[in-house]
């Protein structure tokens, strides 16, 4: 999670150096990166939060796992980077298992394994 949140504010850093070479007005590029750099940002924090164990954010990474889907069908189809869209999409597949699977389930819950 914190590797595709670290993504979204580089990438939003990108941007708004690349902004005075825009053909769209320097605010409106500038208004994108800001955008991408607080989402970016929240996904790291969710990232941190699960590395520290706390069970609350595993909902939110869930649905950032599903959001990113349609992201990955547009790299696939429209955008034509065959290539870039499957190597993201193996990476938010195999985000969205782990973070379904049932130790994570157990974790979540609060659940101990006295098995151990």
């Amino acid at each position: 999670m914190a590797v595709q949140g670290l993504a979204a504010v580089v990438f939003a850093i990108v941007i708004a150096l690349q902004a005075s070479s825009a053909a769209l007005p320097v605010g409106t590029v500038l208004g994108e990166a800001a955008a991408f750099a607080v989402l970016g940002a929240a996904v790291v924090a969710i990232g941190l939060a699960l590395v520290a164990g706390r069970r609350g954010a595993r909902t939110p990474a869930i649905v950032v796992q599903l959001l990113l889907l349609p992201v990955v069908y547009s790299l696939i189809g429209p955008s034509q980077q065959l290539v870039l869209g499957i190597l993201c999409g193996l990476y938010v597949v195999a985000t969205f298992l782990l973070l379904i699977s049932e130790p994570s389930r157990a974790w979540a819950m609060g659940v101990e394994d006295d098995a151990r």
